[in-house]
């Protein structure tokens, strides 16, 4: 396998280049670059081993460890901070628990399901995934993540109280809304490798206070209606 072989280190772990950790990792994550996993370093997020001529090299534990990074910035908007501690308590063998969502998270790697294993799983129809699909709530494609999953599951829930895909049109533009405004606020800061790391940062908190504002709205609307 030439340079490209994967190494072990003393303890006899594998370990991979920073090449190897994208490829494992660039169909879930298109967007995870190596400036990307130095600032996860930077952060104290995660550790790779370092060669002695200095070259990252980074174990099974560590690829599962960006893995679940990725899937708390991804899917539940935290910063650097939370996702920190969160790892932290982690690591001591506390319960871990995020301030955010309030639940359980598990480091279980993101799954990519076929068309049909999606349908059955989330118990949902053909001609309602369609229509999700649709609606943009949920992108196309052969496979499907586990973010679909848990979307197309709410899905099911609404469409049992009659809120349809089309209903939730809205919310999507709402959400385009938000990351418009999130960019303009951001300016031009993402010119450098380290300036495009800092902008994600700053945008997953900005993400966190509007989300929060929204869910305070939401409530005060909601208890007018009774």
């Amino acid at each position: 396998m030439g340079v490209a072989k994967e190494r072990e280190n003393a303890q006899g772990k594998t370990l991979f280049s920073i090449g190897q950790v994208l490829a494992k990792l660039s169909t879930q994550f298109p967007d995870l670059t190596p400036s990307k996993l130095r600032f996860f370093e930077d952060q104290d997020l995660i550790s790779p081993h370092r060669t002695d001529s200095g070259y990252r090299k980074y174990s099974a534990e560590d690829i599962d460890r960006v893995r679940l990074i990725l899937v708390l910035q991804r899917d539940h908007y935290l910063p650097h901070k939370v996702i920190r501690q969160y790892l932290a308590d982690l690591d001591a063998g506390k319960p871990a628990v995020l301030p955010a969502a309030r639940a359980q998270l598990s480091t279980t790697p993101v799954t990519s399901f076929k068309r049909a294993d999606l349908l059955e799983l989330a118990k949902a129809t053909e001609s309602l995934l369609t229509e999700t699909i649709s609606a943009g709530l949920i992108p196309s494609g052969a496979l499907f993540d586990d973010s679909s999953l848990d979307t197309l599951r709410r899905v099911v829930e609404l469409s049992q109280v009659g809120i349809e895909p089309r209903h939730l049109r809205t919310l999507k533009s709402s959400v385009q809304r938000e990351a418009d405004l999130i960019s303009g606020a951001l300016g031009g800061v993402k010119k450098t490798a380290a300036g495009r790391a800092k902008a994600e940062e700053q945008a997953t908190d900005i993400a966190v206070q509007l989300n929060a504002i929204r869910t305070t709205l939401l409530r005060k609307a909601l208890n007018e209606l009774t």
